[in-house]
């Protein structure tokens, strides 16, 4: 046979008899977490943004460690006194609203609870719900958005009952007797809040995420990492409360 004879061509009867398919390019749907347009996948996505979550939260753990020392360094410090010609503790005790800060960690509490609910229900409806919009087969309910609009709702009452605590605070004017040291007390919860409310934000955007066909996932990892990082803000209020609570 000549050695420029063409060589037969393979025929795959799954493509009708059309021959072989070209290889997509860089790789197609192969290993290292890409889909067949050369995306990252689901799996893919997920695990990175995971991972800068957990970053992003160890930053917040050191700020907070970090604002916690210079509390109790202020907290412990002296200041002299002209009468008694001496050194003395220049802390005094801040009555902090201990029943309205209780409501409140109920509230957040509550919130992760639903936000976990959220999360479990949304990898559910990632994979169900495109399969369901097959004719013939009963759509899917999409559950998963009523419980992240349940946390945000909760999340905004715990907001509103932060504000409500710092007015308690401020009209018992902590500063007149306590100094700089009751300042991280509006810090330390101001911080909180401002963190949690950009949680609240990536929720309502997963929420409204429309118009792909991998929106459902997008969804599911936006649902997910927030989850994980609502559950740290949970956490943290808790400690914070509890400081406040034997140190202030």
């Amino acid at each position: 046979m000549s050695p420029l004879a063409r060589k037969p061509r393979t025929v795959d009867p799954s493509h009708g008899g059309r021959g072989t398919v070209p290889p997509l390019p860089h790789g197609g749907g192969g290993g290292g977490g890409r889909g067949d347009r050369n995306e990252p996948d689901y799996a893919w996505k997920l695990r990175r943004y995971r991972l800068g979550v957990f970053f992003f939260l160890v930053t917040v753990t050191v700020l907070f460690v970090t604002m916690t020392a210079a509390f109790l360094l202020l907290k412990s410090g002296n200041r002299y006194n002209p009468y008694t010609n001496r050194y003395e503790g220049a802390w005094e005790p801040i009555a902090i609203p201990r029943n309205l800060l209780l409501v409140n960690t109920a509230l957040l509490l509550v919130s992760s609870l639903f936000l976990e609910r959220a999360r479990r229900k949304a990898h559910v409806e990632a994979v169900v719900v495109p399969a369901s919009r097959i004719p013939g087969i009963v759509p899917i309910r999409e559950d998963s958005r009523r419980w992240v609009f349940a946390t945000v709702g909760l999340g905004l009452a715990f907001l509103v009952g932060q504000g409500a605590a710092w007015q308690s605070l401020r009209a018992r004017d902590p500063f007149l007797h306590s100094g700089a040291a009751s300042s991280f007390v509006f810090l330390l919860t101001g911080a909180h809040a401002v963190h949690l409310l950009g949680g609240m934000i990536v929720l309502l955007y997963a929420c409204f995420v429309h118009g792909r066909a991998d929106s459902l996932f997008r969804r599911s990892i936006a649902i997910d990492v927030t989850a994980f990082y609502w559950h740290f803000m949970a956490v943290l209020w808790v400690y914070i409360l509890g400081l406040f609570w034997f140190f202030a």
